[in-house]
């Protein structure tokens, strides 16, 4: 299979491109690995994706362009003329959206209308993309269903990743374009991004320094462990959407469509603490964190809760890693990368 994987410099991309070629895939990479955060990191991925391709005998192309550049897509796609697409390129980051949102019109609208368009006149056999569990908002109804609407987001970032779903159900209906968005929870571990909190608490409790614990502590997310993040997109991915026959027009469904068109939750279905989440990264430290005790902050949620039910149904998986383990991981992974 050829697959074109967006972001692939980025924590969930690299992960997912490096998956697909330990199976044998082809992979076409595409990011234009922006300094958002410290393209370091970005950099060591893209080599790891190098690597990985020279050891499994896997082909491997990477493309250094902006997604928003409609000549560069299109141009990657006839060129490589990918089966399958999966999206994970965006503007991430919930708080940076208040200070820059004209970053994510152009990242996470711009680009994806480009995405869409070259599925449009290329034969892609199915697009994957990544959404977010931000798109509930001020939903309180626990847990999360993608059967709930989701027209209250908190913030910019989710808003536009509201307008992808909406964008692909477009195109599924016009053009008959095959479309599954992944509505991801909190993810983290190894190579994960240092602008998140797993990583900045790991860094500064090393160095001694103070953590900020908004809300005190006291909100909880569902945090999925980025393998299990990874199997469910390659599944989905390859488990090629169609319509809903089911599906009402006088009752929609807000996941499926009379169009090849579906939303699914990968969550790990298990809310933790923040100050849980916080114990295990002190276990897996041997270090206790100085805590900055600290009022939820504008825009964020105060609870996250995944019902992944659809998704096991539909591709037999559901996440399972426990947080003890995969923080244990991640702080595995950061001694060794950076030293400490």
């Amino acid at each position: 299979m050829k697959v074109l994987v967006t972001g692939n410099a980025g924590f969930i991309g690299f992960h997912t491109a490096k998956r697909l070629l330990e199976r044998g895939d082809s992979v076409i990479g595409f990011d234009e690995v922006n300094d958002y955060y410290d393209p370091t990191i970005k950099e060591a991925r893209l080599e790891i994706l190098n690597e990985t391709a020279s050891r499994t005998g896997a082909e491997y192309v990477f493309v250094r362009e902006d997604l928003a550049d409609q000549a560069a897509v299109n141009a990657v796609f006839e060129s490589h003329k990918p089966e399958r697409v999966i999206h994970l390129a965006a503007q991430a980051g919930v708080r940076y959206s208040l200070e820059n949102p004209h970053a994510y019109v152009h990242s996470n609208i711009v680009a994806f209308t480009n995405i869409l368009e070259a599925c449009r006149h290329h034969p892609v056999k199915h697009l994957t993309y990544a959404s977010t569990s931000s798109v509930y908002g001020a939903n309180t109804s626990m847990p999360f269903s993608e059967h709930e609407g989701v027209n209250h987001p908190l913030q910019f970032y989710a808003a536009t990743k509201k307008a992808n779903e909406l964008m692909a159900h477009s195109y599924s209906h016009l053009f008959d374009l095959p479309t599954t968005g992944l509505r991801f929870f909190t993810v983290y571990g190894p190579w994960g991004r240092p602008d998140m909190a797993l990583f900045l608490f790991t860094r500064k409790t090393l160095a001694g320094e103070s953590i900020p614990v908004f809300n005190h502590g006291q909100h909880t997310r569902d945090f999925t462990y980025i393998d299990d993040i990874v199997e469910g997109v390659i599944r989905a991915s390859d488990d090629i959407a169609a319509p809903n026959p089911e599906w009402n027009s006088d009752a929609p469904d807000p996941a499926s469509s009379n169009a090849p068109y579906r939303i699914f939750n990968i969550g790990n279905n298990n809310p933790v603490k923040l100050s849980a989440y916080i114990e295990a990264i002190e276990q897996a430290l041997g270090k206790e964190a100085i805590k900055e005790l600290l009022p939820l902050q504008p825009g964020d949620v105060p609870d996250t809760f995944a019902d992944s039910s659809e998704l096991e149904k539909a591709v037999g998986y559901k996440p399972s890693t426990t947080v003890t383990e995969g923080v244990a991981n991640f702080v595995a992974w950061y001694r060794d990368f950076y030293r400490v």
